[in-house]
């Protein structure tokens, strides 16, 4: 499992890349692995807003359905489409090519409040 320093995790296996005002968005190794060969994803429009540990969408690979929780509440500035055509390089790339969102961030202190990634690589070995 890959646990990347410089980002931010969730209790809900997405992981949160800070610049700025901009958080990027998308599912954990841990998530991916877990799920399995992922077939299909839903993602919310442009201009959409989200809000923190509410769903913003569905990844369904062959094993299950997962919905998508926001680790921060804004405004969706950025969608990654090609993820609805290539949703397998969420298998591939989960840190990379394979995020999901940009979000202008409405509330900094909830950056706060996710996990680092010691943190978190604790958390998903509790809860194996």
């Amino acid at each position: 499992m890959d646990f990347p320093k410089e980002l931010r995790y969730s209790k809900e296996h997405e992981w949160a890349k800070i610049e700025g005002s901009i958080v990027t968005v998308g599912i954990t190794d841990y998530a991916q692995d877990s799920l399995g060969d992922v077939v299909y994803v839903e993602l919310p429009s442009e201009g959409s807003t989200v809000t923190k540990e509410e769903t913003f969408g569905v990844v369904e690979s062959v094993k299950a359905v997962s919905d998508l929780y926001s680790p921060v509440s804004g405004k969706v500035i950025e969608v990654n489409d090609a993820l609805v055509d290539s949703p397998e390089v969420i298998n591939d790339d989960p840190y990379g090519d394979a995020w999901m969102i940009k979000v202008e961030i409405i509330s900094p202190a909830e950056i706060e409040e996710l996990l680092a990634a010691d943190e978190y690589k604790q958390f998903v070995e509790e809860e194996k």
